[in-house]
């Protein structure tokens, strides 16, 4: 299985092994990781699987659709490299992905 590494935002670090097909927010729900909420269960409505992705990944995700880049619109610290966690599914390709979870989802 492919693996996806969560950064906090003190540095520390898990990676976890990911079924293709899940995203990389209900993987991180389900190990009980700290700094993705979920709030709608990955329905793209809500926006509390906001994630930073390392540049380096960027080109190799699904664009974000519209609805998505609305919610990122709310978001507290967008950046360039924000995504939704409940958005990014999981695919051999994405072996070693890196994601950032910003310090207002760990509050």
């Amino acid at each position: 299985m492919p693996n996806v590494t969560y950064v906090q935002p003190d540095g520390s670090s898990a990676t976890l092994e990911v079924k293709i097909g899940q995203s990389v927010m209900e993987a991180s729900v389900r190990a009980n990781l700290p700094g993705i909420v979920a709030e709608c269960g990955g329905s793209c409505s809500c926006a509390t699987c906001h994630v930073y992705v390392e540049e380096a990944w960027l080109g190799k995700i699904e664009p974000a659709t519209p609805d998505e880049v609305d919610l990122l619109g709310f978001v507290i610290g967008p950046q360039e490299n924000s995504r939704l966690a409940c958005q990014i599914i999981m695919t051999a390709e994405l072996d070693g992905l890196v994601v950032h979870t910003p310090e207002t989802e760990n509050q």
